[in-house]
């Protein structure tokens, strides 16, 4: 079933009401139970709280009538994965609470993330609310990118700036850390800026939405054996970059794997959001011992 522009704004509008909803519960409550879960090489993606699943289940009571209207699958981090992704044209792509670390530290940097994705992996909507600034953000494909319904896009920043990276905690135990530190900081200096500040304290999706919001700015995630985040983690980041005219491609510069049929990690081709093309390609020269 193709959908019509008319159809996609219709369901980011459903989307944004659930994600609202959401991170409304979510800003209004504090992590009870807390449990682990298995499958994710980090911390993050081990904690699971009562909240989470929560989220999850506002966000798919306020989805489901849509499934069957226009053939739609689903695919949530909290449930199983029943493979109709696989067969749908499109599938709902849910992380009901992305950043469970900083949540439960009472920090910045957790959001919820909806998309809506082809079955080739491209992403049709994607929809991010923050629920400490109480903001949504939105793109529909061919549509535009927006901040609270409005019209958003990132301006570059003056010379004599810094470069922002974002990456997820476990770069700071990473063995290539100081090397990758060190590159980045060439790189930024070729770019004529101040210097580089690396940003640690966020889950994937606000990562990925800082790319945006503070440029010049890159994220990353180099493939590895496990984890590497899951489809759920970038499939609204990137409508988002596509939208603006960022980028957010696999390291390697190919298009991102978000429906990867073997599994929903995202550690097989590593991940790459940044400003433009330019930084891009710098990025990618960069390589880790092993890759």
């Amino acid at each position: 079933m193709k959908l019509s522009t008319a159809d996609l704004r219709q369901l980011a509008d459903i989307a944004i009401l659930a994600a609202s909803e959401a991170g409304e519960m979510i800003a209004g409550s504090r992590p009870g139970e807390i449990r682990h879960k298995a499958g994710g090489a980090s911390l993050a993606s081990q904690v699971v709280t009562e909240i989470d699943r929560r989220s999850e289940d506002i966000i798919v009571d306020k989805l489901t009538p849509t499934l069957k209207r226009f053939e739609l699958g689903l695919l949530t981090e909290e449930q199983d994965d029943d493979g109709g992704r696989l067969t749908a044209d499109y599938f709902w792509s849910i992380d009901p609470l992305d950043g469970t670390l900083p949540f439960i530290e009472g920090s910045s940097g957790y959001a919820v993330s909806i998309a809506l994705v082809g079955v080739d992996g491209v992403p049709t909507i994607g929809v991010i609310y923050d629920p400490v600034e109480a903001t949504v953000w939105h793109a529909i494909s061919g549509v535009g990118a927006f901040r609270d319904r409005r019209p958003w896009s990132t301006e570059p920043q003056p010379k004599g700036e810094v470069l922002s990276v974002f990456a997820d905690r476990s770069f700071l135990a990473s063995g290539d850390h100081d090397v990758v530190v060190g590159a980045l900081g060439k790189i930024a200096q070729d770019m004529g800026l101040a210097g580089l500040r690396l940003h640690t304290t966020g889950g994937a999706v606000m990562n990925a939405l800082g790319v945006l919001a503070c440029p010049p700015a890159c994220y990353f995630k180099h493939p590895g054996p496990t984890g590497g985040g899951s489809l759920w983690d970038f499939a609204a980041a990137a409508c988002l970059c596509l939208e603006i005219g960022a980028v957010a491609t696999d390291i390697h510069g190919g298009p991102l794997d978000l429906n990867r049929s073997d599994s929903s990690f995202m550690n097989h081709r590593g991940v790459l959001f940044a400003t433009d093309e330019a930084l891009a390609r710098q990025i990618r020269a960069l390589r880790p011992s092993g890759i």
